[in-house]
């Protein structure tokens, strides 16, 4: 087995770890400032990085045994290579486990999977902005989304999305590109959108051009000290409804008036 060392923080969810990913990685770990992917062999690779001969420790053995699943009241995400005991009414969500962003561990992604777990989405159309592995998309319509569709401005990234919609039997559906024209007659009931502070800024005025009257929008991502920067920008015709705060990070949850 081959280690692909480059220098990133996937808790930042960054489209070098896609590409990786794209390009048939087993598994990720972060290891101080720098992720390591393992691979079978060395293949091509459009990110800098370095390649090195694995130890003799099965360091994606253990990542894959430390990777535990993140339940909720009804959907359970899980890696897909463990055994999984389900409640009566709980719904799976399988995800590849080297995929270390958009797995439901970090706190961002979390709070939005518990949002969606709590909301009743039938009949409700979600998008979801920056979707990354998929993950928010396929759960809001394993669990019951009338349309689940997620965007994002890297193709890699929505190839791995799809093939994790594949995994999951999802009808949810991932296009390259950003937030839907004004226009559009299918605007959606719920945008969801795990980004960061300055990014959220920059979005809000085509957030709300797209979320249908009464729609809400759920926006994490956000450090809790930056914040006040995106309360501070909501513009005319978004309404604050809920704000939740896990460790070092803040959902904003804003309604369309």
């Amino acid at each position: 087995m081959k280690v692909f060392r480059f220098r990133g923080e996937l808790d930042a969810d960054p489209p070098e770890a896609a590409a990786v990913w794209s390009a048939g990685c087993r598994g990720m770990q972060q290891d101080g400032p720098d992720v390591l992917a393992w691979f079978d062999e060395e293949v091509p690779l459009p990110v800098a990085g370095t390649w090195s001969a694995a130890d003799d420790t099965d360091w994606l053995e253990a990542y894959y045994r430390g990777l535990e699943p993140v339940r909720f009241d009804t959907l359970v995400v899980a890696p897909s290579h463990a055994p999984l005991t389900l409640r009566p009414g709980q719904r799976p969500l399988w995800l590849d486990p080297g995929m270390a962003f958009g797995t439901g561990h970090h706190e961002t992604t979390r709070m939005i999977l518990a949002a969606l777990d709590r909301t009743p989405l039938a009949g409700r159309r979600v998008l979801d902005v920056g979707a990354g592995s998929g993950i928010l998309a396929i759960a809001a319509d394993l669990l019951g989304a009338a349309e689940a569709r997620g965007v994002d401005n890297d193709p890699g990234t929505v190839a791995v999305a799809r093939e994790n919609a594949a995994r999951n039997r999802s009808r949810a559906t991932f296009e390259a590109g950003t937030l839907p024209p004004a226009g559009d007659a299918a605007r959606p009931d719920l945008v969801v959108a795990n980004l960061f502070a300055e990014l959220h800024v920059r979005l809000l005025p085509a957030y709300r051009a797209s979320l249908a009257p009464g729609g809400r929008l759920l926006m994490s991502g956000i450090l809790a000290e930056r914040a006040a920067q995106v309360r501070a920008a909501r513009p005319p015709g978004l309404r604050a409804a809920d704000a939740e705060v896990d460790g070092d990070w803040t959902m904003l949850t804003w309604v369309r008036t």
